[in-house]
């Protein structure tokens, strides 16, 4: 039988332009966020027996070099890269560890240093992982650069195309992030704009404008996962966070058979996921009061919704118009100002929402606080591609 696994200690740095901070470094990042999270645990770097270290740009064995800012204490460390997804699935690794009883501490913890500007291959000598999906998706829509938001673009247009989503009900969305992120001092932005500003920003690939897509960024986050006899050892029950559901899910056929540009961009893996973590749980997307799901774009948070089963499939439109998706509506999502205002460091990133949320069920997140918190939900992924989706309840309540 699967042991009870829990979020012990968070931590994370500010989410930063890139090159902002002089003399910042992944190490630096690292050695921030993990001494935070082994503080918030109350432990010694020492009581860790395993560490998953995500990170998309940087050389081999980078995680190593983060860790040992911690200590070096000869453990098992293993680099994960997994694109977007990459902070979550560092998670999933270290729940999974625990879980299956392997060990009773394990570290997760996610980094990056980016360039400035829309991201690019790294490697030009060999296949792209995303060819086949570029591909696909070039025989609905034709190719634009960057690929990013031509990609995620794509999908919004189709979903306008056959439900009438609107171009404001994805401005909407940009709006809503930026505002949650005013109260975020780990954001990389905290400014508010007028739905207004959303829909006049720069457009980058319609109908998605600046102000709707998330930016680069630098920064890290990290996670103390524990198993249930660790939490009673040591006295963390009052802090400690239940993972009660986890799935990770790769592209299926459906991904390239059904000829659709939201499947290409993970939209089966992100149902088939929540599915997953529902059943495990028993817990279902009405049981949860907040949410931090992967609005790389916001026509990927509208997306998103219909997903994980907040409503109907072509009815996140009209969530966004009823208020749905923020403070006095039904759930609050992306309370932190999500992947478009509060930042993308893509190693990073899924550490963060599992911060978020850890916070949030705890009751300490501040002015982002959502009232009543009795069960989260936390959706990351990448292309090419992985989603991971995550449901948690505070171990006391």
């Amino acid at each position: 039988m699967a042991n009870r696994t829990y979020v012990v200690g968070v931590g994370m740095t500010k989410f930063e332009k890139p090159g902002r901070r002089e003399n910042w470094d992944y190490p630096d990042m690292a050695r921030e966020a993990g001494t935070k999270a082994l503080e918030d645990a109350g432990i010694a770097y020492e009581q860790v027996q395993q560490a998953y270290v995500g990170y998309v740009y940087g050389e081999s064995t980078a995680g190593q070099r983060a860790v040992y800012e911690l200590g070096i204490t000869g453990i098992p460390i293993v680099n994960v890269n997994n694109n977007c997804s990459t902070g979550s699935t560092a998670l999933f690794l270290a729940a999974q560890a625990v879980r299956s009883g392997t060990v009773d501490c394990a570290l997760a913890l996610g980094f990056e240093k980016m360039k400035p500007g829309s991201l690019g291959s790294t490697y030009d000598d060999r296949v792209q992982p995303m060819l086949n999906h570029m591909l696909a998706l070039g025989e609905l829509y034709e190719f634009a650069m960057p690929p990013a938001p031509w990609m995620f673009g794509a999908a919004g247009r189709e979903h306008m195309e056959k439900y009438g989503t609107t171009a404001e009900q994805f401005a909407k969305i940009g709006e809503k992030n930026h505002r949650h992120s005013v109260n975020n001092p780990y954001a990389q932005f905290q400014d508010e704009y007028s739905l207004q500003d959303i829909l006049d920003s720069r457009m980058v690939y319609e109908p998605l404008t600046k102000l709707q897509c998330s930016p680069t960024s630098d920064g890290s986050g990290a996670a103390i996962i524990a198993s249930e006899s660790f939490v009673d050892k040591h006295g963390l029950a009052d802090q400690a966070v239940e993972i009660v559901g986890q799935a990770m899910t790769t592209d299926f056929r459906s991904t390239f058979d059904s000829k659709s540009a939201a499947a290409l961009v993970g939209a089966d893996m992100s149902k088939q996921a929540a599915l997953k973590v529902y059943d495990q749980s028993g817990l279902g997307p009405e049981d949860v009061q907040v949410i931090e799901l992967h609005d790389c774009f916001s026509a990927n948070e509208l997306l998103t919704y219909e997903a994980l089963g907040l409503c109907a499939e072509g009815e996140g439109g009209k969530l966004v118009d009823a208020n749905d998706t923020t403070y006095g509506g039904r759930w609050v999502v992306n309370p932190s100002g999500g992947l478009i205002s509060k930042g993308h460091p893509l190693g990073a990133t899924g550490l963060a929402q599992c911060a978020e949320l850890t916070w949030q069920l705890r009751g300490t997140a501040g002015k982002r606080q959502v009232e009543g918190v009795t069960a989260a939900l936390q959706h990351n992924i990448g292309l090419g591609g992985a989603a991971v989706v995550t449901a948690y309840q505070h171990a006391n309540r």
